[in-house]
This record gives structure tokens, C-alpha cells and sequence, in this order.
């Protein structure tokens, strides 16, 4: 056996009969281009992260049943499939993740995960039993070690410590010729390159090839970057497989041949192909079609709609603007210019009249609410209201267009501009939106410039700045990043030369908007340390 096929592959979570086609395609494609062996990423057959359907007995049942279904349809030609299976043991975790043989018709052979990850996003533990055993497994006349994803990562990440088995020296020690991982490795900003180097270091270590196959797509919050590469014994890379999208590779073994995709420009555009991907697979994998957003003139949702645009085509995206009298001429006509060179539905709707209606409403119990916080937050409140409106009645997917730095300090309103059903920017710092809008119009001006330079502006009273607020932006982005990403304590901080005062009310403005963050919508993971999943902070507790 000579030519083993890297299927790169897009799965819905939960789609077991439309996951089990997806295989069965691309792996008759495979046999078709000459391949021999095709690899498919982890859990490829029930979707990555499957979360609590895991929990449903009925769902792992069908699990099952589809492999064995899918293993009598693949044909002589073997693959490897992610999937789950079922602990015969009376103790442990009732599932293993393995990587499973399908060959001659039937599941031939399984290789159980050992290592699972419960830091970050991932929780691994709470479902599956680690493999009792690791074996070498031989197709054809190749010896096989088959690990999943986690089993060769190695780094800083807290838990990584406790793992008590090596997988991949144990099968080492058993004498293979290729090194297979099938992974779910979420994207995030430099990570394609540290996979890389980690394969090409591994693959050199022990002098063996090493082949890597990701899964690729957006699931809820995750993005899966795909990349999926091979090094030879030396760590040269051998191949490569396409990032965000679908991909089908063969690499021939003996004489070190393969498709070589370009590799990324790690930079905004690499950002922008990630979000793109997590907005059309969100929408397209909960059955939506049609998005809708507040377009407001300024920079956040100025991104968004370009993002929207791009990633479901300019008919599928509404945009509302929603002035009140405090909204600027220019915001308008910055919004429906950036509407009209997008190609996207323009709607304008006053939000005068709600609020009026309103401040009658309290004038009684509330007295005066004009000019104060209360008002304020009514105006987000009525444009959360209308958004979903426009959502409900459209079927739509509603797009909240808040960012990281808003997110952090609370300065955002829930049941406002909070409002939707995916955050595209949530994770990007508004420095990091400021560039990734100077990257859009890198070629023409597509957002208008005025956007650019205008001092970020909530609009919500007479003459108001984000900075009558909240610390510069440069200023607020480098202390809440090294506090959130670096986990540096303010005293750290502080000591890098950052204003103590500006730290201290910083840090207490992000502790004390977790109950925000709780109930924002899922934000697409671009950085190592999202919200989301990722960071269980409790909200009643002893403030800093």
C-alpha cells in the first residue's frame, strides 16, 4: 500500500445518514484518483463537538448502526472513520472516541482515544473512557499507529501534565512505518503554522511520516480550520490540504509525492476566510438562509455586514438602520453607502417614536429618563426589539455586532445590541476590527473612509464618545489582553508599565459583566481565550 487520501471533511453535527454520504462520496472520489487508503478527521462521522447528544442513547445506537451501514458500503478500498463506540466495560465512561478501520466490509479494527481534553472548549472526559491499550494495527503491508487528535499534542496547556501515557511512544515501541492522527483541531489565530511545526517536529523525532487529517467547518462557536498536512521522516513537509473549505489529498508513500496547497498569509485575510466560514456554516447548519443586522454607520457593524455579505451572498442580508436624535447625519449616510456598494437591503426605521412612547410610558413611576442611563439603554433595547422582529418574520439569522473590547468591559446592552443568535466580531479586540476593515478596503474603498476616522461613537446621547467612557482603545485592548489571553494578574501588569488606576477599573468592569456574558449569543473563537465555552467564571461571587 502506497497512496493514502487525506479527506478533508465538513460535517454536521448530528447528521449521521448526511455525514455517512459525505464519507462514502469522498472516499469513492479517493478510490477513483488511485488512492488506497482514505483517513477521515475525528469523530467525522457524528460531528465534532457532539457535546450531550452523547448523552442520548437512542443517538449513539443510530451512531453505531451507521458505521457498520456505512463499513459494508465503502468497497475493497479501506478507510479510517472518526466515530464512537460503545464501552463494553460495567465501569467508566459509557463511550470511547476512536478511529476505526473499515475494511472488507466491516469495522475491522478500533483505536480508542487516550488522551481527553477537559481545559478550553473541550470536555472530553465527561463522555468518553480513555483507550485501555494502544496496538498497532496493519492494512495491507503497512503497520498502522492510529491516535486521535490530543494523543500527540504537547505544550503549556493546563491538564496536558496529567496525562500518565504517551501513546505515540508506546506504539513506537511496537514498530510502525506511518503515524495516523485523526484530529478536530479548532482554529485560531496562529495555530495552522504551531500545527505544523508540532507534525514536522514529531515526524523528526521519530523518523517516521507522520500524516495529520482536521476536520473543517463551523460548529456553533468553533471553527475548524482544516489544514490537514503529512511530513516525512526528516519533518519535511510533504502536503497540505486547503484552509476553511473541503479538501481531498493523496500522497503517495514510497515516493514522497503529493498535492501541496499555499500555505495561508497568517494576517486579515486568514481572519476574515475563518469568520466568513463560521457565519455560513452557523446559519446554513441551524436550516437559515437570511441573515439581518443593525447597520448604525459605525465600524463594528460595518464588518459585519461586509462579513454577512461575503459569506451568504449580498441577497441574503437585510440591514436595518434605526436613527433617533441623536444619531449623526453622517452615520446614516456612511450606513447606506456601505449597503448600497455591498449589494445588501437597506431599511430604514426610526426609532423616535418607540422612544417617545416610552419615556411616557415611565415619565410616572421613573420621572425624566431623557439624557440618563435608563434612555440610553431604551434606544438599544427598541433596535434589539426591531432586529428581531425583522428576524422572526424572515426566518433569519439575527447578528449581533458587538465586539471583544465591549464584551470584556459590559459596555454593551443586554436585551440591546447583545441581541441575536451569533456574535461574527465578538473575539476580535476593536483595535483588531479597525484591522480587519482596513483590509477590506486594501484594494477599493468599500467601507467608507469617514467610518474609519470618526471616533468610535455609541450615539445614544448628545455628543457622546466611547472614550467618555472607557480608556483609549489601544489602551484598554493591550491591558484586557494580557489580563484575559496572557492570564498576567494586575499587579503583572501594572508592572509592564500600564496605568495602575486604568488596570484596577478595567479588570473590575470585565468581573463584573459576566452576567452579560452569559447570556450573549455564541461568539465565533478566533484567539486562544474566547468568551463562551471556554471560560466558566461563576457570576454571584467575591468581586476583585
Amino acid at each position: 500500500m502506497m497512496r493514502v487520501a487525506l479527506a478533508q471533511l465538513n460535517p454536521v453535527v448530528g447528521d449521521l445518514a448526511g455525514n455517512a454520504r459525505r464519507i462514502l462520496d469522498m472516499h469513492r472520489r479517493a478510490v477513483a484518483a488511485g488512492g488506497q487508503l482514505t483517513v477521515f478527521p475525528e469523530l467525522s462521522l457524528v460531528g465534532y463537538p457532539p457535546l450531550d447528544l452523547l448523552s442520548r442513547k437512542e443517538f449513539v445506537s443510530a451512531a453505531e448502526r451507521t458505521l457498520e451501514k456505512l463499513a459494508a458500503e465503502l468497497g475493497p478500498v479501506p478507510a479510517i472513520v472518526g466515530a464512537v463506540r460503545a464501552n463494553p466495560a460495567p465501569v467508566g465512561r459509557p463511550l470511547f472516541n476512536v478511529a476505526a478501520l473499515l475494511c472488507g466490509g466491516r469495522v475491522a479494527a478500533v483505536q480508542a482515544k487516550t488522551r481527553l481534553p477537559t481545559y478550553d472548549v473541550f470536555d472530553e472526559d465527561r463522555y468518553f473512557e480513555p483507550a485501555a491499550e494502544r496496538r498497532v494495527v496493519r492494512v495491507g503491508d503497512l503497520r498502522l499507529g492510529l491516535v486521535v487528535c490530543e494523543d500527540i499534542w504537547d505544550g503549556p496547556e493546563p491538564g496536558r501534565e496529567r496525562y500518565p501515557v504517551d501513546p505515540v511512544d508506546e506504539l513506537v515501541r511496537q514498530g510502525m512505518d506511518l503515524l495516523i492522527n485523526i484530529s478536530a483541531s479548532p482554529f485560531h489565530r496562529g495555530r495552522g503554522r504551531e500545527r505544523e511545526r508540532q507534525i514536522g517536529e514529531l515526524a523528526r523525532r521519530l523518523n517516521l511520516p507522520v500524516i495529520l487529517v482536521n476536520t473543517v467547518g463551523g460548529n456553533d462557536s468553533l471553527i475548524f480550520d482544516g489544514r490537514s498536512l503529512a511530513c516525512d521522516g526528516s519533518g519535511s513537509l510533504l502536503a497540505r490540504a486547503e484552509c476553511f473549505r473541503e479538501d481531498l489529498l493523496l500522497i503517495d508513500l514510497v515516493t514522497k509525492t503529493a498535492e501541496r496547497r499555499p500555505a495561508p498569509v497568517e494576517d486579515a485575510g486568514e481572519l476574515m476566510a475563518a469568520l466568513r466560514l463560521g457565519i455560513a456554516d452557523f446559519a446554513a447548519k441551524c436550516g437559515l438562509s437570511r441573515v439581518v443586522l443593525g447597520l448604525s454607520g459605525g465600524v463594528d457593524s460595518a464588518v459585519v455586514a461586509v462579513l454577512a455579505a461575503e459569506a451568504l451572498g449580498p441577497e441574503r442580508v437585510r440591514a436595518l438602520a434605526m436613527p433617533s436624535q441623536y444619531s449623526s447625519p453622517h452615520s446614516h449616510g456612511d450606513a447606506e453607502l456601505l449597503a448600497r456598494r455591498l449589494g445588501i437591503e437597506f431599511l430604514t426605521e426610526p426609532i423616535g417614536p418607540a422612544l417617545e412612547a416610552f419615556r411616557a410610558m415611565l415619565q410616572p413611576d421613573l420621572g425624566d429618563v431623557r439624557t440618563s442611563l435608563t434612555e440610553e439603554n431604551l434606544q438599544a433595547r427598541i433596535r434589539g426589539t426591531l432586529v428581531m422582529a425583522h428576524a422572526n418574520r424572515l426566518g433569519a439569522l439575527a447578528l449581533a455586532t458587538g465586539n471583544k473590547s465591549e464584551l470584556s468591559t459590559g459596555y454593551c446592552t443586554l436585551y440591546g445590541d447583545m441581541i441575536g443568535g451569533l456574535a461574527p466580531i465578538g473575539d476580535l479586540w476593536k483595535h483588531e476590527v479597525y484591522e480587519l476593515a482596513r483590509h477590506i478596503n486594501r484594494a477599493e474603498e468599500i467601507i467608507p473612509q469617514r467610518i474609519l476616522e470618526r471616533p468610535p461613537s455609541a450615539e445614544l446621547r448628545p455628543n457622546q464618545t466611547d472614550q467618555d467612557t472607557l480608556p483609549p482603545y489601544e489602551v484598554l485592548d493591550a491591558v484586557l489582553d494580557l489580563y484575559l489571553t496572557r492570564g498576567l494578574s494586575p499587579e503583572e501588569i501594572i508592572r509592564r508599565g500600564h496605568d495602575p488606576v486604568a488596570v484596577e477599573r478595567l479588570v473590575v468592569m470585565l468581573e463584573k459583566s459576566e452576567f452579560k456574558r452569559r447570556q450573549a449569543p455564541p461568539v465565533l473563537r478566533v484567539s486562544p481565550r474566547a468568551f463562551g465555552a471556554g471560560r466558566q467564571i461563576p457570576i454571584a461571587r467575591h468581586m476583585p
